[in-house]
This record gives C-alpha cells, sequence and structure tokens, in this order.
C-alpha cells in the first residue's frame, strides 16, 4: 500500500514517500551502524552530464567506487550514431535516457527512446541503439561482472584450487 492508501505500481509505500526498508541499524542492540559502515555518496550530476551539447562520444562518467555491486555509465551517442546489434548473455540492464531521443531495435520490433524513458534489457536479449538528431545520452545500470579468472585447461577450475 502507498502512503496514500492504494496500490499503484510503482509509487513509493512509506510514509514519508519511500519505499520501507529494513532499519537503519546493522542489527545490534546500539542501534549505530559500525564505524566502518560504507555512506550513501552523491556521485555525479547526471542533468549536467546531459546538458553537454558538444559531449564526445562514449561514456561521459563511469561508477568507480571500490566493494560496489553494481556497473554503472552515463553515455553519450552524437545524433544518428549506434551502438550495433549485440546480445549480452549474462546481465540484465537498465537503460535510462536522460537527454536526447532514439530508437531501440530488438527481434520484435522498434521502440521509440526520448527523455524518461526506462527500458529493461533482460540477459539473453539482442538489441542496437541509434541516436536521433540532437543524440542520446543514457545511464545504464548492472550487476558487476566478476574479475576475469585463470583456469587451469584441463580442469576448468581456477588456478590455486
Amino acid at each position: 500500500m502507498t502512503a496514500a492508501g492504494d496500490d499503484t505500481p510503482g509509487r513509493p509505500s512509506g510514509a514519508d514517500g519511500h519505499t520501507p526498508g529494513p532499519s537503519a541499524t546493522d542489527g545490534t542492540t546500539s542501534g549505530h551502524p559500525p564505524k566502518d559502515a560504507p555512506l550513501p555518496k552523491i556521485l555525479c550530476d547526471t542533468a549536467a552530464l546531459a546538458a553537454l551539447d558538444d559531449a564526445p562520444a562514449g561514456a561521459l562518467w563511469r561508477l568507480a567506487e571500490s566493494g560496489r555491486q553494481l556497473d554503472a555509465n552515463v553515455v553519450r551517442l552524437p545524433p544518428g550514431q549506434q551502438v550495433g546489434t549485440h546480445r549480452e548473455p549474462d546481465l540484465d540492464v537498465l537503460h535510462l535516457v536522460l537527454a536526447g531521443s532514439g530508437t531501440l531495435t530488438a527481434p520484435d520490433g522498434t521502440r521509440t527512446l526520448q527523455r524518461g524513458t526506462l527500458t529493461w534489457l533482460p540477459h539473453g536479449s539482442t538489441r542496437s541503439l541509434t541516436a536521433g538528431p540532437e543524440g542520446l545520452t543514457y545511464l545504464t545500470v548492472h550487476r558487476r561482472r566478476p574479475g576475469m579468472q585463470i583456469r587451469r585447461p584441463d580442469s576448468g577450475a581456477p588456478d590455486g584450487s
């Protein structure tokens, strides 16, 4: 239920307008988190990045915090440029358009992308992106890829096992 008493999907459900979560403690009886607990951090101003009309193609920002479980990027495609057809076999990706417009093409058709469009790209899906006349700036978020491991050719197990 939302604070307003309805079950509208996508609306916060806590009395303060946020989805309720676990208490602010770490489960200790003191109610205080440990001194080395991670803290929230403002990372960048996506509106300022999206407003860079002359930004180069590619990643304008990358999540680089140590210990993270996610990867995230703000990417700019200049007008008419593409991310060619590809398939991500392992990771679901959230794709949020920050500025501009474009199209997402998948085997079942083409979808229009505009500022504010949030798209789920499930793992295993095939897609391509094309920037519109003003270019396309977007945020992607997905689970962090595990680090590369060296495996022995005979067992498939990582060395040192």
